[in-house]
């Protein structure tokens, strides 16, 4: 079983990791270098300058103005490498690679003390994600209570957590196996307990492994359960905003400026509806802080991501004359969300 702390700079799991060792090799090879250096040069300099009798006056050294440029180029030279080469690998890591399109979307909440996974076709899982090899993943994080920071140590990536906003983190595995996950910021009394893991598995595995698993809703289904629940249906299209082909379109607001309906814009309007009020209309949603958990927020984003192919350059919303009156038909939930 393959450890978090066993660091093997010739086997790595994931593409990102070969680029991430390199600069952590480098950093290192400089920091001994320099920590060599200024050790010899103290010992030469205390043997070189020692004062060999009491009476002994030093001689007056004059500066060496070419040494003293040269050294201060050299080493801001070597920073600059370390800058632009770590602020690099850091945007490489963070954006989303291309293409992005076939990327298995799981969705992650973090609680104290655990990690909730969903993935597309309804499977959950608690410390534990299986994902099959060399695909593409990409994780949708939120958090319910505090600041927690999701962390795979073997491939190499580790994002915070923040209450009150998504953070995204993108990874492929290139090889099969058991791997440690991690909760790297400390986040109350039980924190060292959060912890669980990454089954990379065979293509054909994985089928099994979905097959075999217990499925519910899929997360657009239970948010389209919850839309008619909390009657939204009853408005938008009508006297609110149609939500249909809304996700990744530009929005006119009432201010005249203009927002990207993402899942960010989507999560404040539902929790905080007056925050952003689009233009031609007026602030009559009200507020659902307090009423929905994260996981029923990511229901309902995944729900209003599938009115419309998220990938979609659709230009501006639609002015309010165009705007249809009705969402697709979903059968309304029997029971409220508790």
């Amino acid at each position: 079983m393959p450890s978090p702390f066993h660091f093997n700079p010739f086997h790595h799991i994931s593409p990102i990791g070969d680029r991430v060792d390199a600069l952590f090799w480098f950093l290192t090879f400089i920091s001994v270098l320099i920590t060599l250096l200024v050790f010899v040069l103290i010992v030469w300099f205390v043997i070189r300058y020692r004062r060999r009798n009491e009476d002994e006056i030093p001689t007056k050294t004059p500066s060496n103005l070419p040494l003293e440029i040269g050294w201060t180029i050299a080493t801001f030279a070597i920073m600059l490498v370390m800058f632009f080469w770590g602020a690099i690998l850091y945007i490489d890591m963070k954006r989303s690679p291309a293409p992005a399109a076939n990327a298995l979307e799981i969705n992650v909440v973090g609680k104290q003390w655990m990690w909730k996974l969903q993935h597309p076709g309804g499977q959950r899982e608690i410390d534990e994600l299986h994902i099959p090899v060399n695909r593409l993943v990409k994780l949708t994080m939120s958090s319910e209570d505090v600041i927690h920071s999701f962390s795979i140590p073997d491939f190499r990536i580790k994002q915070d957590v923040v209450p009150g906003s998504y953070s995204t983190e993108w990874f492929t595995a290139t090889r099969t196996g058991r791997y440690h996950l991690f909760c790297q910021e400390y986040c109350g009394t039980n924190h060292s307990q959060m912890i669980g893991w990454i089954d990379v598995m065979t293509p054909g595995d994985y089928n099994a492994w979905l097959a075999g698993t217990a499925v519910g809703e899929s997360p657009a289904v239970s948010g389209a359960a919850l839309f008619h629940s909390f009657g939204c249906a009853q408005c938008h299209g009508q006297i609110a905003p149609t939500l249909a082909g809304l996700y990744g379109r530009k929005v006119l607001l009432q201010d005249g400026t203009t927002v990207t309906a993402d899942s960010d814009y989507l999560r404040e309007s539902i929790l905080n509806a007056p925050a952003k009020i689009v233009q031609g209309y007026t602030p009559s949603m009200p507020s659902y802080r307090g009423q929905v958990s994260e996981e029923q927020l990511s229901d309902l984003i995944a729900y209003i991501k599938s009115l419309s192919p998220a990938h979609i350059d659709a230009g501006p919303a639609p002015d309010v004359a165009d705007r249809p009156t009705s969402i697709p038909n979903i059968p309304p939930a029997k029971q409220p969300p508790g």
